[in-house]
């Protein structure tokens, strides 16, 4: 360290001028020196005060004689000004005395000032490695986690992961020490208890991103399960899993109190199947034929069950108040997610768990309060029973009314099960569509630059599209009742501004880039004045008018949904056959940050493998991003929004009369107008 360097260069100038090399004075001699640099009142002089009286004075100070009358003259101390505070301090609490010894350094006045200037100029705080090294030799000596945490003034979780680092394999401290391997990494490798292990994970990983804290973690967990994400972990509580002889990986360096990985899956899924077990007894206590548990929702065999009849009650005034407050914590838990969603600004991933989990909280709440409120009749509950099961954040549920469809006499009527079926999806919060209208228009800007490049390079097609268009206004006497919506926008605009503010990641798009590239083209053809326009156009030869209008028509194209519904753009795309894997990437800026890290983990495995899928779990949800990148790159992956290729239903109102007299055949045009105008209103209210 520089520290020593400076104590070796004031020992070497004080040796050339002849002096002793150390001397031990006592305390009481000395006093700080006008010549330290250092003016600023030092910290931490309680712990340092604490290792001198255990450990004595260390390293000497450097002092030079002051003026005086005495016959031993007081000696200023300019370097060492921490460790003489710590003194003092030590003299006023009664641990020395005035004679106590301390070895100094004695130079002369100038020797002291650069000596001072020296230390403090050059200091250099110690490296992690050696500092967590140093905590490790003290436990060796016998000292506990507690002391060394009071001796150095520091939380003793701290102290524990300055020991975990220690852990690390020899080789590894030393890349440490040598910053080719940073902190981060370190605290995922210590999770590997073993050297060897250690070493073989970092040297397999030959890559750069293998070598990634969130990548490095899921190598060396891939077998366990990750507490944090795990419901049945959740549920139990890795305490109980412990004391029944479970074996945690515990993550020191998480504040998560569920930070670990557990290694004992059969001993977690017995646990819990025992304990929900234990809770179905007070559900069958109720009346119920049958109640069976599952560990998890099982929505398809739910499905397969009618439903008894059930009867709400209403709440009392007290019970009311109390579910209007919960209904509120729920509406402004779900808006203040809402909120983050529409919010532009910089991902917090730490900000986004917080708000899921408390609008998740908050519903779940509401549910379990209002399940208070229904009520079964004694005689139907004898043929009907319940599952007891934990949804995904490790909750128990409850679903009753269930009534097996085999169940013979006594089996509610289908109108039973069809008003217990209405009572209870009105009881259900709405369900959020698996992409938000933010996501929605960034997907479908990119599914209609893709339409419009390859319309573009079709100027038989776009006369056709352009064509469909412009007859029905033509032709109004066949046409006037066909309400149709289409993809071109005859009035006539184009969707190029709309592109690039739906989707900020636009300019990376090959569609884009090809458009781009036509645009100029054309662009330098054309003539700067709009008079000269006509009269240029009438001079172009067949080729270059019908590229030109082929380009004109699919630049009004317009796609953009802010919902992932049937769209007319699609009619478009199915003619042309467009292959939107080409155009379209999942990418973590155009589509993974914006979705929540389940989803991320559910098209991983997907689209590569469970075993991919695992591997994300344990990771943050900007690593999990990133890393399913590079597994989906190249995949030809597309999200639900870009594989929705239908096209909506048209509905004709026929002119003539019905051969076969069908009163409703025909409309007046006020009920024609009106059906216009609840469809303009439809489409204005969600794209």
């Amino acid at each position: 360290m520089k520290v020593s360097t400076t104590v070796e260069t004031a020992v070497a100038t004080a040796h050339e001028s002849g002096r002793p090399r150390i001397e031990y004075v006592a305390w009481s001699r000395l006093s700080l020196s006008p010549l330290n640099v250092r003016k600023r009142a030092p910290g931490g002089i309680e712990s340092l005060a604490e290792t001198i009286h255990e450990k004595g004075v260390i390293q000497n100070l450097v002092v030079h004689e002051m003026k005086g009358r005495a016959r031993l003259p007081q000696l200023g101390v300019s370097a060492g000004q921490r460790r003489l505070a710590a003194l003092n301090l030590l003299f006023e609490q009664g641990r020395i005395t005035n004679d106590y010894q301390v070895p100094v350094l004695i130079v002369s006045e100038g020797e002291a000032l650069a000596a001072s200037l020296i230390e403090n100029r050059e200091r250099e705080d110690m490296h992690i490695a050696d500092e967590c090294v140093a905590f490790r030799l003290l436990t060796e000596e016998g000292k506990s986690v507690a002391h060394i945490a009071a001796l150095f003034k520091i939380p003793e979780v701290a102290v524990r992961r300055a020991l975990k680092i220690a852990n690390l394999a020899p080789a590894l401290l030393d890349l440490l020490r040598d910053d080719r391997l940073d902190y981060e990494q370190a605290k995922v490798l210590v999770l590997a208890e073993d050297h060897a292990t250690q070493e073989r994970i970092w040297n397999d990983a030959v890559n750069g991103w293998q070598r990634r804290p969130g990548e490095l973690r899921a190598t060396i967990t891939r077998e366990e399960i990750d507490a944090r994400g795990s419901a049945l972990a959740r549920f139990v509580g890795l305490d109980a899993y412990e004391a029944a002889g479970g074996r945690v990986r515990r993550d020191l360096f998480s504040d998560d109190a569920h930070a670990g990985y557990i290694e004992d899956a059969a001993l977690l899924h017995r646990l819990a199947s025992d304990r929900l077990v234990e809770l179905s007894q007070t559900v069958a206590a109720e009346g119920w034929s049958f109640v069976e548990t599952r560990t998890r929702y099982e929505g398809l065999e739910l499905m397969r069950h009618g439903r008894i009849a059930s009867t709400t009650r209403k709440p009392t005034k007290k019970e009311k108040a109390e579910l209007a407050e919960l209904t509120a914590t729920r509406d402004a838990a779900q808006s203040e997610l809402d909120a983050y969603y529409d919010d532009d600004g910089e991902p917090d991933e730490a900000r986004q768990e917080r708000l899921e989990a408390a609008a998740t909280a908050a519903v779940y709440a509401v549910d379990q309060y209002a399940e208070r409120f229904e009520t079964f009749d004694a005689e139907d509950m004898k043929q009907a029973g319940a599952y007891v099961y934990l949804d995904d954040d490790g909750r128990v549920c409850i679903e009753r009314g269930l009534a097996r469809r085999e169940a013979a006499q006594g089996a509610p009527t289908d109108a039973s099960r069809a008003d217990s079926a209405i009572a209870g999806a009105a009881r259900k919060p709405k369900e959020r569509p698996m992409h938000g209208e933010k996501l929605c228009k960034r997907l479908t800007a990119h599914r209609t630059a893709a339409v419009q490049i390859e319309l573009a390079q079709l100027p038989g097609v776009a006369l056709a599209v352009l064509m469909q268009r412009m007859i029905p206004v033509v032709f109004d006497d066949l046409y006037a009742r066909a309400y149709i919506d289409h993809a071109v926008k005859i009035d006539v605009h184009t969707s190029r501004d709309a592109l690039v503010s739906n989707a900020d990641d636009m300019a990376e798009s090959v569609a884009w880039k090809a458009l781009e590239g036509e645009r100029s083209k054309w662009a330098r053809m054309l003539p700067r004045s709009a008079d000269e326009l006509l009269p240029w156009l009438l001079q172009q030869d067949t080729d270059v008018m019908s590229n030109l209008f082929a380009f004109c028509v699919a630049a009004t194209v317009d796609g953009i949904s802010a919902a992932d519904r049937p769209h007319t753009v699609n009619e478009v795309a199915n003619t042309l056959a467009v292959d939107l894997a080409r155009y379209w990437k999942p990418t973590r800026a155009g589509y993974f940050e914006h979705v929540p890290k389940d989803r991320i983990v559910a098209v991983v495995g997907e689209s590569v493998s469970p075993k991919a899928a695992g591997e994300l779990r344990g990771m943050k949800k900007g690593d999990a991003a990133t890393a399913a990148e590079l597994r989906m790159l190249d995949s030809g992956w597309l999200p639900e929004v870009l594989r929705n290729r239908a096209v909506p239903e048209r509905t004709t109102y026929l002119w003539h009369d019905n051969e076969e007299g069908d009163e409703d055949a025909e409309s007046s045009p006020d009920e024609r107008s009106n059906a216009q105008a609840e469809y303009d209103v439809e489409e204005a209210g969600t794209d």
